[in-house]
């Protein structure tokens, strides 16, 4: 199991819809919330399927 802590950058296996595939962890629990670097949309995903579609940790 990866640890993940908030403020940490990650690549999806899927990109948003605005062309950008980093995210950055904006709350870490039973849920994530990410923040696309290039629209700031945030988006509230449940942990495993955050788990699922990293693709990697960039920073």
């Amino acid at each position: 199991m990866k640890s993940f802590e908030v403020g940490q950058v990650v690549s999806l296996k899927k990109g948003h819809p605005c062309g950008e595939n980093r995210w950055e962890i904006v709350r870490v629990g039973m849920d994530f919330r990410i923040k696309c670097m290039n629209c700031g949309r945030s988006v509230l995903l449940p942990r495993a399927r955050f788990e699922k579609r990293v693709k990697e940790i960039l920073e």
